[in-house]
This record gives C-alpha cells, structure tokens and sequence, in this order.
C-alpha cells in the first residue's frame, strides 16, 4: 500500500480545525500531519512536517492565509507545498488572491465532507480543483482588475483549438463540458489541457485560469 496523504489543517477556529482533522484522520489513505491557527505557524510547520497538503483557510491572525500560501507555493518556492483553500463565499475575493498567490484550488466551509475529501485527494495527485459555476462567478468578478488595461491580447504560443480550449477552461468548464462543447473525446481535451500548461509552463487549472484573464484572453 503506498504512504497516506499527510495533510496540515490551519484554520483560526479551533471547532473547524478540529471537525476537519476529524475528518480527514478517519480515512485511511489520508492522516493529518499536524494544526495550526495562523498562517506563520502553517509556514513554519509545513517545513518542518513537510505535508502533501495544507488545507488552508483565509483569514488569520499574525499572517493571513494568502501570505502563506505565496510562501509555501508561490513563484520561486523552491520546495512548493500543494495548498487547498477552504473559505467562505463573502470571501471570494480574498480566494481569487489565493489562486494567485499558488493555491491548488478551493472548497466552501459548508462543503459535504465527501467534497473536502475529494479536493484533498485531487491536489495531492497534482490537479487543480475548480469548481466550475464557482469558478464562474468568482473569476468573472475580478476579471476587470486582471485583464490588462490597455492594449489587445498578447501573441499566445498556442493553435486555434488549444486557445479555444483555454478560453473554455477560463470560463469554469470542466474537461467533461469542455468534450460536450467542441465535440470532441475527454481523452483528446486531456491532451489539449496538458499541452496548454506545458506551452504556457502553467503548474494547473488554476494558473491557466488566471492567464487568460491577465492576458485579456477572454472577457
């Protein structure tokens, strides 16, 4: 059997963190690696415990979890720890922040614990975890903060199809809607997806999300 996912919960609120780790322990492919209430104590943990994901929520006292996330998985980390934001929807802005910050993707507070579950072990495989309608309205509502101010979209290294096939990504839509959409095989959106990131050198979802708005790909 291989080792079990070693997760590190840090949230504020010791009730929260406490139902989370409950949960998470009660598998037995995950084990929670350890807890913490700020996002300094999950920097300084995640180097010493070296988890496979934190499961991080936003905001926290002595450093918020946007800061932290950009310290365990931003640009330049060497040694990037695989980060699932877990908040609430007054916060989204603060989530999109996250996203941008190297976040793996993100989860409501009120999720069904299978939902936590599924997202932990989605990260910790290496996806991205979106969910598209979220995704959507999230997005969609700072996208006039990210698209660039002036000027017309950048000369993307990418073919037609691969294009289109990011600008359905942006939009939130999952490969299975993405297939539905331009008529094509799930395998086949798998491979214009990962082409995408290679081309791009975008880690997930997540960051392709976030290029096509920065770059003013879509609208």
């Amino acid at each position: 059997m291989s080792a079990p996912v070693r997760v590190l919960v840090c949230d504020d609120q010791v009730l929260i963190r406490t139902g989370l780790s409950t949960i998470i322990d009660a598998q037995p492919d995950l084990e929670v690696a350890g807890e913490c209430g700020d996002g300094r104590t999950a920097v300084e943990l995640a180097g010493r415990l070296r988890p496979d994901v934190v499961v991080m929520d936003v905001r926290m006292p002595v450093l918020d979890g946007i800061e932290a996330t950009r310290l365990l998985a931003g640009a330049g980390v060497e040694h990037p720890v695989k980060v699932l934001v877990v908040t609430t929807f007054n916060l989204d802005e603060y989530v999109y922040e996250a996203l941008r910050a190297g976040a793996s993707g993100f989860l409501l507070k009120d999720a069904p614990p299978d939902r936590l579950l599924h997202g932990i072990r989605t990260v910790a495989m290496g996806s991205a975890l979106l969910d598209p309608e979220v995704t959507r309205r999230l997005v969609g509502r700072y996208a006039a903060r990210i698209r660039p101010a002036e000027g017309g979209a950048p000369d993307v290294p990418l073919t037609p199809r691969e294009l289109e096939v990011l600008c359905l990504i942006a939009d939130g839509l999952s490969n299975s809607e993405i297939a539905a959409a331009l008529v094509i095989s799930h395998e086949t959106v798998k491979t214009f997806v990962s082409r995408i990131l290679t081309k791009l050198d975008l880690r997930d979802r997540v960051q392709a999300v976030v290029y096509a708005y920065r770059h003013g790909l879509v609208t």
